[in-house]
């Protein structure tokens, strides 16, 4: 990980959580599909006339090129400025900077019972400054190191990282110079410490560069329409929650979201990227109780590019009452014992099984740092899938299955690097990691995943993961393989994971290398009648290298889990698109829960002693 933990505490707060919402309100991310300004294609050569008096020449206008952004051209500024004379007497010089601008604005509104609970709107910006000192060769940056440690040795107080909301140029340009003067003087300090490492520790036989050399590209996409309307967003909430009245749920909550991020980057290699990005969202939740007291939970997620891509509110108010019909079968479903055995994941289950065992191993820097369990370092070229399966990550993929839109869409990463896809596992065998700058043995040069949110640093992180395989089976022939395993086992039953919340995974080398999946529908498959009955209370565990080997099937079908994953750059959004797969075996143990009773009191719209009679 790019921060070393110095306790229990910091470390399970860097775990990768994998979510089909953003946990808490504020940034949220996907990218919007935007035409990009494009120079218009040749004309045809106009055909000569052959009868007629000449028609005189009609002038067209030429196009307008766009008016460079202000806020572009300040960063441009005090980055020249910088670059030319930023320099501590008797140190080195920076040889790369960088900076990000975002101009985030959020609104939502929350709300259950039929009541609006919360409403806001918010508009903020904020800065990211890299400064690199030394050489691509070796510079002051380390994998598994933060320049935190520097910052609070130079500096008591954290400079702010906020930029004025206005485009107060002189204001934006007084906040980069405090950052860059700041990141700067922790660069030196890194790099003194890294050169001192280098005289006592041994030099790694896979000595590395710091950082890659990219060409450096120019982007301005168009920025989207952001169409917020909070009044028509409380109706929906309204008419939605009100619902949840009418069920026999505890709790339960409505929350609609609509978010654009605009990122302005620039670079002292010439870079120079705008890129915009929105999602509209509708998030619906609801708990109950079991007899037993164990505390039920299920959701929906819908995603929109504006505002009328979302359901409207009587969709909304349907999907309420299916989220709590699944609730009421949960609540009378017995609690399942632990189980290892034979089980189908479909669609979605997998997608956050591959999510949290391969696609985060399989990222950048966890190969290059010494707090990782660099599952897969150095090996480029080894089978480690099943012959039959590929994975791929491809940002620049915007829909599948006919018009569902991806959350991991983008056309640029946070280092300015063009997006594209690749592919990571090919017919089992490994290919290449998700990077970002940072060189890895076997792979040294960027593929456009270098992430990040907010103010955190680029890593390479996932985007759009999908899984692909080479031989398929229809639903009824998987699940008919899967009693055959089952049979054979002679296991009583099998299992069969219809629905997942999301999931978590330790990468680090701190403790055990295993994931967790939270599966909501999980159904028990009868080894003789091949009855299924819904079963309770368990979550998905297991080492990954030990889980994938163990699939030997998978669906003709294939279905998305769109959410967002939550590790060391930030709360990215991504998404996953997989066929459902059958393992020959898979753990399940309990999950961890309090037993609680239930309200004495029934609620007071449905306590019949106190409801005036007609």
């Amino acid at each position: 990980m790019s921060t070393v933990a110095n306790s229990y505490r910091s470390i399970v707060a860097n775990l990768p959580i994998f979510r089909r919402r953003l946990l808490t309100f504020g940034l949220l991310g996907m990218t919007l599909i935007w035409p990009v300004r494009s120079v218009p294609a040749e004309t045809s050569p106009v055909q000569k006339a052959t009868a007629g008096p000449a028609t005189p020449a009609i002038s067209l206008p030429v196009p307008t090129p766009p008016e460079p952004s202000p806020l572009l051209t300040a960063l441009k500024q005090e980055l020249e400025r910088s670059m030319k004379r930023l320099r501590l007497k008797g140190y080195e010089a920076p040889y790369f900077i960088s900076y990000t601008l975002r101009d985030i604005e959020e609104a939502e509104v929350v709300g259950k019972l039929g009541a609006v609970y919360g409403k806001a709107r918010d508009h903020r910006r904020v800065l990211h400054v890299e400064v690199r000192v030394g050489s691509y060769e070796l510079d002051n940056t380390s994998a598994g190191e933060s320049d935190g440690d520097a910052d609070l040795a130079l500096s008591l107080s954290e400079v702010s990282k906020d930029a004025p909301l206005d485009d107060n140029l002189e204001a934006l340009r007084g906040s980069l110079w405090l950052l860059t003067d700041q990141k700067y003087k922790a660069a030196l300090a890194s790099y003194a410490r890294k050169r001192a490492r280098g005289v006592r520790d041994v030099e790694p036989e896979d000595k590395l560069p710091s950082f890659s050399k990219e060409k450096p590209t120019k982007f301005v996409g168009e920025i989207p329409r952001y169409d917020v309307d909070l009044e028509q967003m409380s109706e929906s909430v309204r008419i939605a929650g009100a619902r949840l009245k009418q069920a026999p749920v505890l709790d339960g909550e409505i929350k609609l979201n609509a978010d654009r991020v605009s990122r302005y980057f620039v670079s002292s290699e010439g870079a120079e990227t705008i890129e915009h990005r929105t999602i509209f969202a509708a998030h619906l939740s609801a708990e109950a109780r079991a007899k037993d007291g164990m505390l039920l939970s299920n959701e929906r997620d819908f995603y929109g590019r504006s505002a009328d891509q979302l359901p409207t509110a009587q969709v909304l108010a349907t999907a309420v009452d299916g989220l709590v019909r699944d609730l009421s079968l949960l609540q009378s479903a017995p609690a399942a014992d632990p189980y290892n055995g034979p089980a189908i994941l479909m669609e979605e289950a997998a997608g956050v099984f591959f999510h949290e065992t391969i696609g985060h191993r399989l990222e950048g820097e966890r190969q290059v740092s010494e707090q990782e369990g660099r599952t897969f370092k150095g090996q480029i070229g080894q089978k480690v899938l099943p012959l039959f399966l590929s994975v791929l990550d491809d940002p620049t993929l915007q829909f599948v299955q006919g018009g569902i839109p991806l959350n991991g869409f983008y056309r640029f990463d946070d280092e300015g690097v063009p997006a594209r896809p690749v592919t990571l596992i090919e017919k089992g065998t490994l290919r290449d990691y998700l990077k970002s700058r940072t060189p890895v043995l076997g792979s040294l040069r960027s593929n456009g995943h270098g992430r990040a949110e907010g103010t955190n640093d680029p890593i390479g992180r996932m985007a759009n993961l999908v899984v692909k395989a080479e031989k398929t089976v229809p639903l009824a022939e998987l699940k008919a393989q899967l009693l055959a395993e089952v049979r054979r086992q002679g296991k009583p039953y099998g299992l069969i994971i219809r629905d997942i919340l999301g999931g978590s995974t330790n990468t680090m080398n701190f403790g055990s290398q295993t994931f967790r999946g939270q599966p909501t529908m999980v159904y028990r498959v009868d080894a003789k009648t091949g009855e299924e009955t819904l079963v309770r209370g368990v979550e998905m565990v297991g080492t990954p290298l030990s889980s994938v080997a163990k699939i030997v099937a998978a669906s003709d079908t294939i279905g998305v889990f769109n959410g967002f994953c939550g590790a060391e750059s930030g709360m990215a959004p991504v998404s996953t698109v997989a066929p459902a797969v059958l393992f020959t075996e898979i753990e399940l143990q309990r999950a961890q829960h309090v037993s609680e009773r239930p309200p004495i009191l029934p609620p007071p719209w449905r306590d019949e002693a106190t409801i005036p009679r007609k």
